[in-house]
C-alpha cells in the first residue's frame, strides 16, 4: 500500500504516466508483420507531459521515478 502522500499534480502525472505505459504497452503487444513500428497516440504523450510539467517534474525524472515507485511499486 502506498505510502507517501501526493498533490493533485504529483498523483495527476502518476496516473498519466501510467495510462501512457499501458498505451505503449498496448501497441507493442498489436498484431505484427505490418511493416510498420507500433503507434502511440500523441495525446497520451501529451497528456503525460502536460501533467509533469504542472507537477513540477518535468525534466526530473529522478524525483518522478521515485514518487512512482512509492507510490506504484508495480509499475
Amino acid at each position: 500500500m502506498p505510502t507517501a502522500v501526493l498533490t493533485d499534480h504529483e498523483r495527476t502525472a502518476v496516473q498519466a504516466y501510467l495510462r501512457l505505459l499501458q498505451t505503449v504497452r498496448a501497441a507493442l503487444d498489436g498484431p505484427s508483420g505490418s511493416g510498420r513500428p507500433p503507434l502511440v497516440p500523441p495525446g497520451a504523450l501529451a497528456e503525460a507531459e502536460h501533467a509533469l510539467a504542472a507537477a513540477g517534474l518535468a525534466g526530473n525524472e529522478e524525483a518522478f521515478f521515485r514518487l512512482l515507485h512509492t507510490w506504484c511499486p508495480e509499475a
